[in-house]
């Protein structure tokens, strides 16, 4: 257990940032761009279940120019435009294909889906979101020879570490297939990273501070983490309409609060990717805090971790 704040990160942040990661990587700001390349899920399909997960809403998270009717190649060349006029900074880009389950296809497919990517000069990797029934031993080893040149993270969606919610939540995978995933990627030294969702009815404040534990024995290279939003038009703002006294919702500050008691008990060599998520108001079904930007949200964990002396892995045991 660390007792001083001597982080290990090389700067002033109290938690192993993103920003960071990639500067100390490639030595420049590297931006990833949103696609969607027309996947869908097992639990949408009927492979495992009908109606996907009780929350999601990709619709949510998209930006205009990501839809599966534009070629990959131009759904990048629109997002590098997109950025190059809002941050005139990034100059390196990562494909990051992040709608549904971006390795439920066969392998010649992903490979033909994989390789569009880097017919664009400017983009030196691959930022894949999938889940982890959505990998087998066979796209594992193609990832890792894809990864011995090029920038590969492999994101799973965990969303939470107990079974209970998982299958509340329409997941049709389970914690464990979760772990196996993990491991078999990290075993093939290919970058993993991970999604967790903090709020889920059922839960405990205290089992979701409990997985701070559960997760740092993971072999995870980033992790991101975002509060429970319910979303229209999904099978959970049903739910919430029919029975909101079901949800318990973080207020804004106590969100902070709750976030840095976690990040105290999580690994430290965790990069963390993001800790909260931002979708604009008319998609919220339910309570959320309004046009918080995450700069914002950033700035707010900056200041709190300061006030408390604190950082993450403080109270993390190996």
């Amino acid at each position: 257990m660390s007792s001083e704040p001597t982080f290990l990160w090389g700067d002033n942040r109290r938690f192993n940032s993103y920003s960071r990661y990639f500067k100390g990587l490639f030595g420049e700001r590297v931006q990833k761009l949103t696609i969607d390349a027309g996947f869908t899920c097992p639990n949408r399909d009927g492979k495992v279940a009908h109606g996907g997960c009780t929350f999601c809403l990709n619709d949510a998270f998209n930006p205009s120019y990501c839809t599966p009717e534009k070629s990959i190649r131009q759904q990048l060349e629109e997002g590098i435009e997109f950025h190059v006029k809002r941050y005139q900074k990034a100059t390196k880009y990562l494909a990051y294909f992040q709608a549904y389950s971006n390795t439920y296809a066969p392998l010649e497919r992903l490979k033909e889906i994989y390789s569009q990517a880097f017919e664009v000069p400017e983009v030196i990797g691959v930022v894949i979101g999938t889940r982890p029934d959505c990998v087998d031993e066979e796209k594992l080893d193609y990832f890792a020879e894809l990864s011995k040149d090029k920038y590969v993270t492999i994101e799973y969606g965990i969303e939470s570490c107990y079974n209970k919610t998982l299958e509340k939540v329409n997941r049709g995978h389970t914690y464990e297939q979760a772990i196996w995933a993990i491991e078999e990627t990290a075993k093939r030294h290919i970058k993993v990273g991970a999604h967790m969702i903090f709020g889920f009815p059922g839960e405990t404040r205290q089992e979701m501070l409990a997985q701070a534990e559960i997760l740092s024995k993971l072999p995870l290279d980033t992790i991101k983490f975002h509060q429970l939003q319910i979303f229209k038009a999904t099978q959970m703002a049903k739910e919430y309409a029919l029975f909101p006294e079901r949800f318990s919702f973080f207020e804004l500050e106590e969100y902070i609060d709750f976030f840095v008691h976690f990040l105290e008990r999580l690994n430290p060599k965790f990069v963390v990717e993001r800790f909260a998520g931002e979708v604009p108001p008319r998609f919220q079904a339910g309570p959320g805090w309004g046009m918080v930007r995450n700069e914002q949200l950033v700035s707010m964990l900056d200041k709190r971790l300061n006030e408390l002396n604190t950082w993450q892995g403080r109270l993390y045991h190996p």
